[in-house]
């Protein structure tokens, strides 16, 4: 009888560890994120980043997205990609244009494992303004307003983080409002 309790309590210990450690990352797209999964593997489980998905696999950075990293990706959802002008992502998913896209993409991508807390800490010292220099090469303006990151482009467009801090096997998304693009040639 003993065995049979302590078996039962280790099996609650386990389901509970296992809700706990679920807990800690946020749900994005209907679907849970798992920190041992890597960006790519996430990703393709959330209904809200299907764009995304598609316009990865377009630039072919799947591969680069399931390396090692570490990443800090700012995902733009479906809804960011609809407010760019209509005709605007079906053009980019073209063969001939995956340089663009690839470029477009990359300046959503920072070679680091940057979380909110950390981001926030580079804002406070560079009195309000932090400048994120992306793998694509572009140059990100970080903000804080009304307790959220703002993110502005080197067009002046802004996204807003709405969900942070969603841990990766390879390091970190956090999920924007808008799409960044580079500077306008």
């Amino acid at each position: 009888m003993l065995k049979s309790v302590i078996r039962a309590l280790a099996i609650v210990g386990v389901v509970a560890a296992a809700g706990a450690a679920q807990a800690k990352n946020p749900m994005v797209g209907g679907a849970a994120m798992y920190e041992n999964k890597n960006i790519v593997e996430n990703a393709v489980n959330s209904k809200d980043h299907t764009t995304l998905v598609a316009a990865v696999k377009a630039a072919g950075l799947v591969d680069t997205l399931s390396g090692k990293g570490p990443f800090t990706v700012f995902a733009p959802t479906n809804e960011a990609f609809a407010k760019l002008p209509k005709g605007t992502v079906d053009t980019l998913l073209k063969p001939e244009n995956k340089a663009q896209l690839t470029k477009i993409l990359t300046c959503h991508v920072v070679a680091a494992n940057a979380m909110s807390m950390a981001i926030e800490k580079m804002i406070k010292d560079d009195k309000g303004t932090h400048d994120v220099k992306t793998v694509g090469g572009c140059v990100l303006k970080a903000k804080q307003s009304m307790g959220k990151i703002t993110l502005t482009d080197e067009n002046g467009g802004v996204a807003h983080v709405t969900i942070a801090d969603v841990k990766q096997s390879n390091g970190v998304i956090h999920v924007i409002d808008a799409v960044l693009l580079p500077k306008k040639m």
